[in-house]
Parts: structure tokens; C-alpha cells; sequence
């Protein structure tokens, strides 16, 4: 039997991208139960891991230290999955290496020079990888536009959906949520996000109140929290803060649909959460975003408040002229979506690198 290290550390961090990927990774990698793999996962919650996964997977406990050079893990592992691009928990060793690719957004974030220390942490993961997998066509597209990938051999391999089981909802009210039509997002406080411009388009929306869901205490969600004050619409926008998966799925479920006009994502969870409860989604037709949507979402190319509020608004006429069958459509498409299928093409590529 091969033991496989899984670098995913990230699990600390549920509310986040990196954090779902993780978690139903290893959901997936449970489900499709190969004889011949052992998994070693690296996490530092290891009591909540074996409450669910049990003895399924061997544990290594997470140290931070463990970013240094001379306190990186030299146990003998047949391969090592480093499961997001921008970890810096490397193997001592020299051992088969699986590189999986979210986006490369931090060469517009924080610098396009290759000789920074951030770009350079990833031409070396990407030096010593045996095999490399992307999320999206675009992470795979947009890592070969700014760097020079080696002759390995690389797979795009989707993500699935974090909310493809639904919670029982029967009576079930979140603690705060606006009377009247309401409009939904979540996500991660950063600028790339464009909460800002989604409270911007509300003044054009009277009819509607909006709920932005995530961590609002980062700098951004200073800049939301002005423009809401400036435009008077502190009783229409909701800042719900971090929220549970059944509040979430509450509001992805009664929202009149899902907001989500990010610059840049490397794949984009959300919008196939709201998909699978036949939610109308609108998304910026940037980067990852239509290989999400497909042909069931509505787009929004020019990102000027009022030109999306036109855009949606257009877009509520559209989805509502024959509502059965664009919600059953939105369903199909997130059913696409399955961690199930990911985890088996993930199963593939270990084994031909082994």
C-alpha cells in the first residue's frame, strides 16, 4: 500500500476557499476508498478530522514551524500532494511531488516581478513537481502566461460542490435576515471581491436589500462599510459576518439570486452552491467565472453599478419567462459539479506518478 501525504493544513481555515477544497478532497478521497492508497493528512484539528473520517486516514499534526527549513518534515512518504500552490510546508526529502494550482493571483496582488520572494516560492514548487493540476483552464492558462512550466505532465480537474447535500431547513429562520426580496454573496473581505460595487449597484435596486456574508473586519471591509454609510443604506445591506453552512444555505436557497463580481478567482465554490438550489447567479465574466456559470448564468460585462443593476434586472426578466426550466438547468449544471469524480481524476494522477 502507498502512503500519500496530503499537505492540507489549510482544513484550520473551514470558512475560506482553500479551507472547503480541503475538507471535500478528503470527503471525496473517503468516498472513493482505494485498497491500494493510504492517506496522511496534515492538519492541526486532528480530533474533529477523526470524529468524521475516523481511522480512515493517518494524521500528522500541524506545526507551523514546520515552514522552516530546518524543522520540515523528513518522514519517508511514497508521495506528497502539496494541495494549494502557496503553501510553505515543503518535504525535506525529495520525494514524488503532486503540485495542485488554485490561480496565480498573487503576480497582480502583490507583485508581477518574478524575482519576488512569493514568485520565486512558486517557480520552486513548480520546479520540483512531478505532476501539476489546476482547477480551472484559466489557473492553468494564467499560470503559463506569467511563468515557465515544466515538461510534466498536468491535468485540469474540477472542483465539486461544497453543498451538494442539503441541510433539513424545516422551520429553520437564521438569526438575522431582511423582510421583502434580498440579494445574496459570501466570501472572502478582499478587494478582488467587489462587495463595494454590489452596494453601489443597490441604489439602483430599491426594491431589494443585499446580505454580504464573510469576514468584514479585514481593511476591505472598512471600504464596504463606508460606501454603505455613504450612500444611506445601512437598513438595506446586511453584514452577516461569518456564518454557518445552514445559514448559508438558507440564504442561497430564499434569495431572489446570488451576487458574486470578482476580478479574479482561480474557480469560484459559491456560485455552484447557489446553482444547486436553482438560485438565478450573476458573476463578472472575468477569469474562472464562465467556466462555472456556463450558459446558465447571467454576466456582467462592464462593472458599473448602474450598468449591472440594468444587467440584472434584465437578467430576472429573462430567468423568470420560463422559470421551471431555467431553475432546472442552474440544478443540471451544479450536478456537474461532483468531489466525488474530482477525488477519482486526483486517484489518477497520483498513480501515474507512482
Amino acid at each position: 500500500m502507498k502512503r500519500i501525504f496530503l499537505e492540507t493544513h489549510n482544513l484550520k481555515n473551514a470558512f475560506t476557499g482553500f479551507g472547503q477544497f480541503n475538507l471535500h478532497l478528503l470527503r471525496g478521497l473517503k468516498n472513493c476508498d482505494d485498497p491500494a492508497l493510504k492517506f496522511v493528512v496534515h492538519s492541526k484539528d486532528i480530533v474533529s478530522l477523526k470524529n468524521e473520517f475516523g481511522d480512515f486516514f493517518e494524521y500528522k499534526y500541524y506545526l507551523s514551524l514546520r515552514r522552516y527549513d530546518w524543522a520540515q518534515i523528513r518522514s519517508r512518504y511514497d508521495l506528497w500532494h502539496s494541495v494549494n500552490q502557496s503553501t510553505k510546508i515543503e518535504p525535506k526529502r525529495d520525494l514524488p511531488y503532486v503540485l495542485t494550482v488554485h490561480d496565480v493571483n498573487f503576480i497582480a496582488e502583490i507583485s508581477s516581478n518574478l524575482e519576488h520572494p512569493c514568485n520565486i516560492a512558486f517557480k520552486k514548487k513548480l520546479a520540483r513537481a512531478n505532476a501539476i493540476t489546476y482547477i480551472s483552464e484559466f489557473a492553468k492558462a494564467s499560470t503559463h502566461q506569467h511563468f515557465n512550466v515544466p515538461d510534466v505532465p498536468e491535468t485540469v480537474i474540477l472542483n465539486g460542490n461544497p453543498s451538494q447535500e442539503a441541510i433539513n431547513l424545516d422551520g429553520y429562520f437564521p438569526k438575522n435576515y431582511p423582510k421583502g426580496k434580498y440579494l445574496f454573496t459570501i466570501g472572502e473581505f478582499w478587494e478582488r471581491k467587489n462587495f463595494h460595487l454590489l452596494v453601489e449597484m443597490l441604489e439602483h435596486l430599491p426594491e431589494y436589500s443585499l446580505i454580504i456574508a464573510g469576514n468584514n473586519e479585514r481593511e476591505y471591509g472598512q471600504k464596504v462599510k463606508r460606501t454603505i454609510s455613504d450612500l444611506g443604506l445601512g437598513d438595506r445591506v446586511m453584514l452577516a459576518g461569518r456564518i454557518s453552512e445552514k445559514d448559508k444555505q438558507y440564504y442561497l436557497q430564499n434569495s431572489d439570486a446570488f451576487l458574486f463580481p470578482s476580478l479574479r478567482e482561480g474557480f469560484g465554490l459559491p456560485p455552484i452552491e447557489a446553482m444547486r438550489f436553482g438560485t438565478p447567479i450573476f458573476l463578472a465574466h472575468r477569469t474562472s467565472l464562465p467556466e462555472v456559470g456556463g450558459d446558465v448564468a447571467y454576466y456582467w460585462h462592464d462593472l458599473e453599478p448602474k450598468k449591472m443593476a440594468e444587467v440584472f434586472l434584465q437578467g430576472m426578466d429573462s430567468y423568470y419567462n420560463d422559470h421551471l426550466i431555467n431553475t432546472k438547468k442552474l440544478v443540471e449544471r451544479a450536478a456537474s459539479f461532483d468531489w466525488n469524480k474530482a477525488a477519482k481524476e486526483y486517484i489518477k494522477v497520483y498513480k501515474s506518478v507512482l
